[in-house]
């Protein structure tokens, strides 16, 4: 039976011997005890100091992934029982996959319910774990953050996203660090149980991700251990009966219940907000899961903006005489809120008013102009995504979120591709010929993420202007 890091330490002589033993420092020590595992290059130096065989030294059972064709002849794989009561040293809680594999790890936030299952996705950003929890567009999802480190800048009222938390679960790889920043008013681990969002720790973040990667998207289920044991069967039949996102329409469940006006701009150091543009253009904000940053970008590059439901017919948009609409970003499967979304869109492009969308949004206006969209096999989520603008043939590092993308071979004739993932060449912008409508796939509004898009709110309020005057 492998030995907990902190009994080894222990046999050892406590972390600064075992750290001079090694040739580290004592921090990396101290990473140890989070991760709960040794690194293998250390083993053979480790064991001989604490008097143990290395088959004793390796983990207990955190990180391996005990998959029935993976792990069939590992004495863990026998933990596969209906109720499983030898849990690993210390794991309270665990991650199910559809697939059979179950990841041990440490509870944190809500204990698990019911709520806590979706589709096991990655996202790349090393910083904004607040912002991207809250993002609409996470609705339905549990996210794995490949950045080791969550909750050092801890939590804050003025980043939220949207009202509540979208995401089902997250998961990390070390415990959560206590919050460093001037801005942090609360611990990421108490905002969590306020918001009855769990989350899992201790577990190898790199491996899961590799999975996620190579298998593509599944279900997962959180799980918490009671009384010394866990139902992994339950917990499984649960992730293979889940119908997944694929025709799921989820914007319906994030979108406002009712029509309201947003006047605030972006957050901007000393000042707090940005000073807004004396010239404003009427702007409707179609909300399929609107971030607040996207609308704070709108009121900064010279909008005003009312923000409606996403069933909001063409009628009732057209009746609050826009000068421009934008859809925005949100989640699910743009096929599903494509049925009552599209007829709306298309209404707005045939009175002739300028059209911006991203996201959800692209989607939606992509398959208004005649084209179709598809799930990716591995979606795009993080903070540093290169794009390429196929007019300027300048790169931007975007922000993105989203796991369906526009088939560029079903585009109609009157519309151009305008930019392109430089990832897997996927569709990352389209713009038509004869109508005022364009859209990207990614985040402009960058919050949290680099602002090299900036600039297509400028373009979008400029496409009103030069309307206006041609009208």
């Amino acid at each position: 039976m492998p030995l907990s890091v902190e009994t080894i330490i222990e046999r050892v002589g406590g972390p600064e011997k075992i750290a001079a033993l090694t040739g580290v420092g004592t921090e990396a020590v101290r990473k140890w005890r989070q991760a709960r595992a040794i690194p293998p290059k250390h083993w053979p130096v480790v064991a001989r100091a604490a008097g143990v065989s290395l088959d004793e030294l390796q983990p207990g059972g955190f990180s391996p992934f005990l998959s029935d064709s993976q792990n069939r002849n590992q004495p863990m794989s026998e933990q596969r029982a209906s109720t499983v009561t030898d849990v690993p040293e210390g794991a309270t809680a665990a991650l199910v996959l559809a697939d059979g594999t179950v990841v041990w790890g440490i509870g944190f936030g809500a204990v698990p319910t019911g709520d806590a299952i979706g589709e096991i996705c990655f996202s790349t950003g090393m910083t904004g774990y607040q912002e991207t929890l809250t993002d609409p567009s996470f609705a339905g999802q549990i996210i794995t953050f490949t950045f080791p480190h969550i909750g050092n800048v801890g939590t804050n009222s003025e980043d939220d996203e949207a009202l509540r938390v979208a995401a089902r679960g997250l998961v990390v790889k070390q415990d959560l660090t206590e919050p460093a920043n001037w801005r942090a008013t609360e611990s990421l681990d108490a905002w969590l149980k306020e918001r009855n969002v769990p989350g899992i720790c201790g577990v190898d973040t790199r491996a899961l991700t590799l999975r996620i990667r190579d298998g593509g998207p599944q279900t997962a289920v959180l799980v918490a251990v009671k009384d010394g044991a866990v139902d992994l069967d339950a917990a499984k039949a649960k992730a293979v009966s889940w119908p997944g996102l694929e025709g799921m329409d989820l914007a319906k469940t994030v979108t406002c219940a009712a029509p309201y006006t947003w006047s605030g701009g972006i957050w901007e150091w000393p000042s707090g907000t940005k000073g807004l543009s004396e010239k404003r253009r009427r702007v409707v904000a179609v909300d399929y899961g609107a971030k607040r940053n996207i609308l704070r970008c709108l009121t900064s590059a010279g909008c005003d903006v009312t923000v409606v439901p996403a069933t909001t017919s063409a009628e009732e948009i057209l009746a609050l005489k826009p000068e421009g609409v934008f859809l925005s970003n949100g989640p699910g499967d743009p096929a599903a809120t494509a049925v009552y979304a599209v007829p709306a869109i298309r209404g707005v492009l045939d009175a002739g008013v300028p059209v911006f969308g991203i996201c959800l949004g692209h989607q939606l206006l992509a398959r208004a102009l005649g084209a179709q969209t598809y799930k990716l096999v591995q979606g795009h989520r993080g903070a540093n995504q290169p794009v390429k603008d196929l007019d300027t043939g300048k790169v931007e590092i975007t922000s993105q979120n989203h796991g369906f993308a526009v088939d560029e071979k079903t585009l109609p004739n009157d519309v151009k591709v305008t930019h392109v993932s430089l990832f897997d060449k996927s569709n990352e912008g389209i713009a038509s010929t004869t109508l005022p409508a364009f859209s990207v796939q990614y985040h402009p509004e960058a919050s949290p993420g680099p602002s090299d898009s900036f600039y297509l709110f400028e373009r979008f309020v400029a496409l009103i202007d030069s309307h206006g005057k041609a009208a």
